[in-house]
């Protein structure tokens, strides 16, 4: 009878941690211990990129042309308020990571039954194989428009990507967050240049920004509304963000931890409004140039790029869209990497060497990806795009859910448990993307 019994101890957990999240970069970097504000800010900048890359993926490309081209700058609020559950969560995961040791995945395996934590691994390996598959159908398509790489070709090449992971990965941690940053900087500029060509109005874009009674009242804008917020927040993002804020060497005292969770908390709020800008940016390019045309229809990522060019009067508009999209779809490749290796490794404590993983997750994405293209053609890509935001939506609570548990619980966090008002705060978020996700997927399958 004793051994049945739940092993809890006095820290919470059922069971001790096992061993830290990412072993090869955990802790490698320094935090200066004097020095300005500013100085110790910049050493912790860095991991909020990479879970910034997760909502900006070309998973979510296809909501954003869609809301624009359709209903010109209205779900601009949608987009400002998925941004801002996001920036909850990612704040409560770095959180998690910071105070406990432990990434989400670890977290998880930690607290609940064997039984339980294999359904959430099995889960979470289905969602990440979802993202990786939205990262090789999207870069394919960037492959095909920009230089006419055929689709299976193109879904082939992107395995290459394994070693450049490989490489930045013996070279540091840094060198992975600098080549993000540098591809967000490139997916920003591109999406300036864009917003400079379209011309918006900017009256009607602030006006976008307030939320309008219509969003609800309009059962069209509604499954379109809740498709941006559906597939805003990504579940392998809090895996990530729990585990990468560890690579940071602060101190383990309540002071180093406090000092931590501030630093990280900005890094990742700031990061997102980057996030905010690019999505938000993808909208109103597509409202400024479709809608106001009168293309209301257009909600596919190879006909938004065929048309910038002839509406926009330059073969540039065109250009860039598909730089950005391919920089999209490499730069979500890299923290995906990190999001498998890191749920593995929680949820089993199985370590495999990174190439091995990495490629068992690419065949996982390429093999469907290649027999659909080749059955189907492109429109069964685009199909196959759809799914896997679907397969994403359905697993997002089975990850927010206990984060929000987790940094609730003050025998596992402590001082650092979540206050009241953010404890509310926070279920409120989870409940929100819980009940819409299930509206989305009701709706999807039922063909409405």
């Amino acid at each position: 009878m004793k051994e049945s019994a739940p092993k809890i101890n006095n820290s919470g957990w059922r069971n001790e941690r096992a061993s830290s999240s990412l072993p090869e970069v955990y802790r490698s970097m320094k935090i200066p211990k004097n020095g300005s504000w500013f100085r110790k800010f910049l050493a912790f900048a860095g991991p909020g990129y990479l879970v910034a890359v997760g909502y900006m993926d070309p998973g979510n490309w296809a909501t954003d042309i869609a809301g624009g081209s359709m209903f010109g700058y209205t779900l601009l609020s949608v987009i400002f308020l998925s941004n801002l559950m996001a920036i909850v969560l990612q704040a409560l995961a770095g959180k998690l990571g910071i105070v406990t040791g432990r990434d989400l995945a670890q977290a998880c395996k930690d607290h609940y039954s064997k039984p339980v934590s294999m359904i959430l691994w099995i889960l979470c390996e289905l969602a990440i194989a979802a993202c990786d598959l939205a990262e090789v159908i999207g870069s394919a398509i960037a492959l095909n428009l920009l230089f006419g790489i055929p689709l299976i070709a193109g879904i082939i090449i992107t395995v290459v990507d394994v070693l450049l992971v490989l490489l930045l990965q013996n070279k540091g941690f840094r060198y992975i967050e600098a080549l993000v940053i540098t591809l967000i900087v490139t997916i920003g500029g591109c999406f300036f240049v864009e917003l400079f060509l379209s011309r918006p109005e900017i009256g009607g874009v602030l006006k976008g920004f307030v939320p309008s009674a219509e969003i609800v009242t309009d059962p069209k804008m509604l499954y379109i509304a809740i498709g941006i917020l559906g597939a805003t927040v990504m579940p392998h993002n809090l895996y990530l963000h729990s585990s990468i804020v560890q690579t940071r060497q602060f101190e383990q005292t309540t002071l180093g931890k406090r000092q931590a969770i501030k630093y990280s908390t900005w890094d990742s709020t700031i990061a997102l409004f980057f996030a905010l800008f690019i999505n938000a940016a993808i909208l109103i390019v597509s409202a400024a140039t479709f809608h106001t045309t009168g293309n209301t229809g257009v909600a596919e990522i190879d006909d938004a790029y065929h048309m910038l060019a002839p509406l926009l009067g330059t073969a540039a508009a065109s250009i860039l869209f598909g730089v950005a999209l391919l920089a999209a779809g490499q730069n979500s490749t890299l923290t995906g990497t990190l999001a498998g290796q890191i749920v593995m490794e929680g949820f089993l404590n199985i370590r495999l060497k990174p190439w091995l993983r990495r490629l068992i997750t690419r065949l996982i994405a390429i093999i469907p990806a290649v027999i659909v293209t080749m059955i189907y053609g492109e429109e069964g890509t685009l199909d196959l795009l759809i799914l896997s935001q679907v397969i994403l939506s359905l697993q997002l609570s089975f990850a927010v859910i206990p984060l929000v548990q987790f940094t609730s619980d003050k025998l596992k966090m402590g001082e650092f448990a979540n206050p009241l008002w953010l404890k509310i705060l926070a279920w409120v978020v989870a409940v929100i993307i819980a009940v819409l996700n299930i509206y989305l997927l009701v709706q999807t399958f039922s063909g409405v």
